[in-house]
């Protein structure tokens, strides 16, 4: 959808939409050797914003402001960014399985 309508196009297809709730997901997933998977998810909740703001990041970061935030996406630097990104949650709860399971 990005590439198709761009930021703008997206912008243009909410602007009579009230709600304009919106959440990044994240699934990573790990296989052991003996075929056991798990699946660690990560959330990031927020809305559309009503035009583009900020340089950084990539994709939606210039439209989406994260829940409880005041800026987009791309208006953060990287480590803001990161300290809630759906992704780091996902592979921090990753990283914290590893370690309870395999760190001995």
């Amino acid at each position: 959808m990005l590439r198709t309508l761009g930021l703008d196009g997206v912008l243009r297809l909410l602007e009579s939409v009230g709600a304009r709730k919106a959440e990044f997901l994240s699934a990573v997933a790990y296989r052991d050797s003996s075929s056991r998977t798990v699946v660690f998810t990560g959330k990031l909740e927020g809305t559309i914003a009503l035009r583009p703001s900020g340089l950084r990041g990539f994709g939606f970061d210039p439209i989406f402001i994260p829940k409880g935030a005041s800026r987009t996406l791309g208006q953060m630097t990287l480590s803001e960014k990161c300290a809630i990104s759906h992704r780091a949650l996902a592979l921090r709860d990753l990283g914290a399985w590893l370690k309870q399971h395999y760190d001995r």
